[in-house]
């Protein structure tokens, strides 16, 4: 039951109700090893879900951007082309392999990166004699990028794509859902996430040898031999067949999650419709996002959000700040960036609201009241 102190979280797990009965089958069956019946049942899911042909399904996101470089073959001193507005663990994976991240700035359609940010950043290091080696496009708090436009500029250059759906799972891009539209596909299923396995991710793509190759260097490299051979760097990446088991009672209720994020959003947007000093994350019409996170910006620059998260946070109400971009953080200081300033202007403006699909009515007029005094 709701009261006046219960806490509102950003965005908590929310079970489906088929969880337990695939953990217990895994337990009945003693398939509690890293492979499985969950396991491969959720990666085929996933990929009739997507449209996408091979899956593989790994411990987190990052896992799944690691093994997409080294697929795509990275190696130290390369350039690897990356959104700046972002989470870190969209660029990390690029320092693994000693390669250098060059980060893109936003346009403000969806978000996402800048077009024209991209093939400067391109142009750039192409008058270098420099080929960057990826782009990692992100589809923010779930809002599909510019892919037509972005993938054309990575044709052009013959710039593979690793496609980091990791809060996009449900979205749509020209009526087809995203994470398979480019050359490999990241998703990650953390426990704030449109659907959870409490801890883990996955890596997409329509080549097989990719999926294939990533679930050998996902298993510790092993070749096929009756003692243990190693002729390849390895890493303990899989997912359990026990977390497959959570994931397999999650997808089975992605798309009402999707709704209700979607109607979540919705509710903030027309509660708070006659505060004229904000705007939320906008939506184009070859968009659907799932609205992973219900996120705004404030037009007026007396505004100050700390002090709006700082107020919400008294009343017990989580949010968060839009994320800080990449070339603006002190481990990517001397990293390349292309672009003008509207990465950093979401920042300074930018506000995350409770968006979980178990919020309540209650806890969603909470959080619009509280705003609403501030605002």
């Amino acid at each position: 039951m709701d009261t006046p102190n219960t806490k509102i979280w950003l965005s908590s797990p929310h079970m489906g109700g088929q969880e337990m009965k695939y953990i217990q089958e895994a337990f009945a069956q003693n398939w509690i090893a890293p492979i499985g019946p969950n396991l491969d049942h959720f990666e085929s899911g996933l990929g009739n879900y997507l449209g996408v042909k091979h899956v593989a399904a790994l411990s987190s996101g990052t896992a799944a951007i690691h093994l997409a470089l080294i697929l795509l073959q990275v190696k130290a001193g390369d350039i690897v082309l990356c959104q700046s507005l972002t989470f870190a663990a969209s660029a990390n994976p690029i320092t693994y392999l000693g390669a250098t991240p060059a980060f893109l700035d936003s346009e403000l359609d969806t978000w996402n990166i800048c077009p024209e940010a991209l093939e400067t950043a391109i142009v750039h290091f192409s008058k270098k004699g420099i080929k960057p080696k990826a782009l990692i496009l992100v589809h923010l708090y779930g809002m599909p990028a510019r892919l037509s436009e972005l993938l054309a500029i990575c044709q052009k250059y013959e710039i593979p794509v690793i496609e980091d759906a990791a809060e996009a799972l449900g979205s749509k891009y020209n009526n087809t859902l995203v994470g398979g539209f480019g050359d490999l596909g990241i998703l990650s299923f953390n426990g704030n996430k449109i659907i959870t396995t409490s801890g883990g991710g996955a890596l997409l793509s329509n080549r097989e040898e990719y999926i294939n190759n990533a679930k050998f260097l996902a298993t510790q490299a092993r070749d096929p031999a009756v003692h243990y051979e190693h002729s390849q760097i390895g890493y303990n990446y899989r997912m359990s067949n026990i977390l497959a088991g959570i994931g397999r009672g999650q997808l089975e209720v992605i798309e009402e999650r999707v709704s209700q994020r979607r109607s979540h959003f919705e509710y903030y947007k027309k509660a708070l419709s006659e505060i004229g000093n904000i705007a939320f994350q906008p939506e184009p019409d070859n968009c659907k996002s799932n609205r992973w996170l219900s996120v705004f910006t404030t037009l007026d620059s007396n505004i100050d959000i700390n002090k709006i998260q700082n107020a919400l946070m008294n009343e017990n109400i989580e949010t968060r700040p839009i994320w800080k971009p990449m070339h603006l953080q002190p481990v990517f200081k001397d990293a390349p960036y292309f672009g003008g300033t509207n990465a950093e202007n979401l920042f300074q403006t930018g506000m995350c609201l409770p968006s979980g699909s178990n919020l309540t009515d209650v806890e969603k007029e909470r959080v619009t009241i509280a705003l609403r005094k501030q605002l």
